[in-house]
């Protein structure tokens, strides 16, 4: 079971892996509390829905987002677009969420987009790279919520030794330097391992800097 911080009088210090750096419980459980909250509100308002790779084969994650830019897929590709699929914006990015960008992110430029991403217990992400931004010198910012997710890092091009850790409810990764274009992803959830959502599975917020 997943040990939730109760205080936030000291953030924890980073640990780097392979250029990453990993804030081991950055959010307190009563931060997490209030984020699972203003995150319902946001899917009420931009409802999570299964992308579909242009291959035509349904993602196993299900997503939304906020901020100016979304991230969308279907049989035209991979992309950002400034519209839900219902065709509506997107709604702004929590304040909350801003206040870890700004924290931990070391660039003055603001995110535009908070993929927000829901694992069930069989969802997975394939290893990846995230190429779709204009501008590789801002980093990507990961937030963890609920149950533990298996996140392994590879390399520049596919292929080749990995490292695996697992990233727990309040945990940050900064993506960024070295970091920013190396293959990761997401093997699997351990179902039952964080109180925080009485239903289980496991959220996963990405900040960026798309233009």
């Amino acid at each position: 079971m997943t040990e939730i911080p109760e205080d936030a009088t000291a953030r924890p210090a980073p640990q780097e892996i392979r250029g990453f750096r990993h804030y081991p419980g950055w959010l307190t459980l009563e931060e997490q509390k209030s984020l699972i909250e203003e995150l319902r509100g946001l899917v009420a308002k931009a409802p999570l829905f299964s992308p579909m790779t242009p291959y035509g084969k349904p993602m196993s994650v299900r997503m939304t987002s906020a901020g100016r830019f979304g991230w969308v897929s279907d049989r035209r590709g991979y992309r950002y677009s400034e519209t839900h699929p219902d065709g509506h914006p997107w709604p702004p990015i929590p304040q909350s969420v801003l206040r870890i960008w700004e924290a931990v992110s070391g660039t003055t430029r603001a995110p535009e987009c908070c993929l927000i991403n829901f694992y069930g217990e069989n969802a997975k992400m394939g290893m990846h790279q995230d190429r779709d931004e204009a501008d590789f010198d801002h980093p990507v910012v990961s937030v963890s919520l609920g149950d533990d997710g298996l996140f392994r890092i590879g390399n520049a091009t596919r292929g080749g030794k990995t490292e695996s850790l697992w990233l727990r409810s309040g945990d940050v990764m900064v993506m960024g330097g070295e970091a920013r274009l190396l293959y990761h992803g997401i093997d699997r959830i351990e179902p039952g391992t964080c109180p925080l959502m009485p239903n289980g599975g496991r959220i996963n917020l990405t900040l960026r800097v798309v233009t």
